[in-house]
């Protein structure tokens, strides 16, 4: 099996030894994206709200990047520093996926990189 690693400068560089993505086969692994803006290397501000649209832009040009885009997602894990943020984490994540939402998990971890409060990371397939 072929393995290409995916790489754009839309989305954060990645602050470690990982890549932003992975497409193996027809499938593509995208690592975790807080609400870093790439431009600036800031968050795009200090509420979940704010850090998941973000983050879920982070996703977009990654898959974009890969030959996708969300509505080829199959599965999410979103990760947050606290799940009183739940429901704001939820509100915002649902206008990225309108129709046929992915599969998803929610965790709830102590901290985050960068003391992010929220990261989030994906699998897609790409289209036929």
């Amino acid at each position: 099996m072929m393995r290409e690693v995916v790489a754009t400068q839309n989305a954060p560089d990645a602050i470690g030894p990982y890549s932003q993505g992975i497409k193996a086969g027809n499938m593509v692994f995208v690592s975790g994206q807080t609400g870093i803006v790439p431009q600036t290397k800031q968050f795009a501000g200090n509420t979940v709200a704010e850090q998941t649209a973000q983050a879920l832009k982070n996703l977009q040009a990654i898959l974009e990047a890969a030959g996708t885009d969300m509505a080829h997602v199959v599965k999410t894990t979103v990760f947050l520093t606290d799940m009183a943020t739940f429901s704001e984490m939820n509100s915002v994540y649902a206008t990225f996926f309108p129709e046929n939402p992915p599969a998803r998990s929610t965790i709830a971890v102590r901290s985050l990189p960068l003391d992010a409060l929220v990261e989030i990371e994906l699998i897609a397939v790409l289209p036929d």
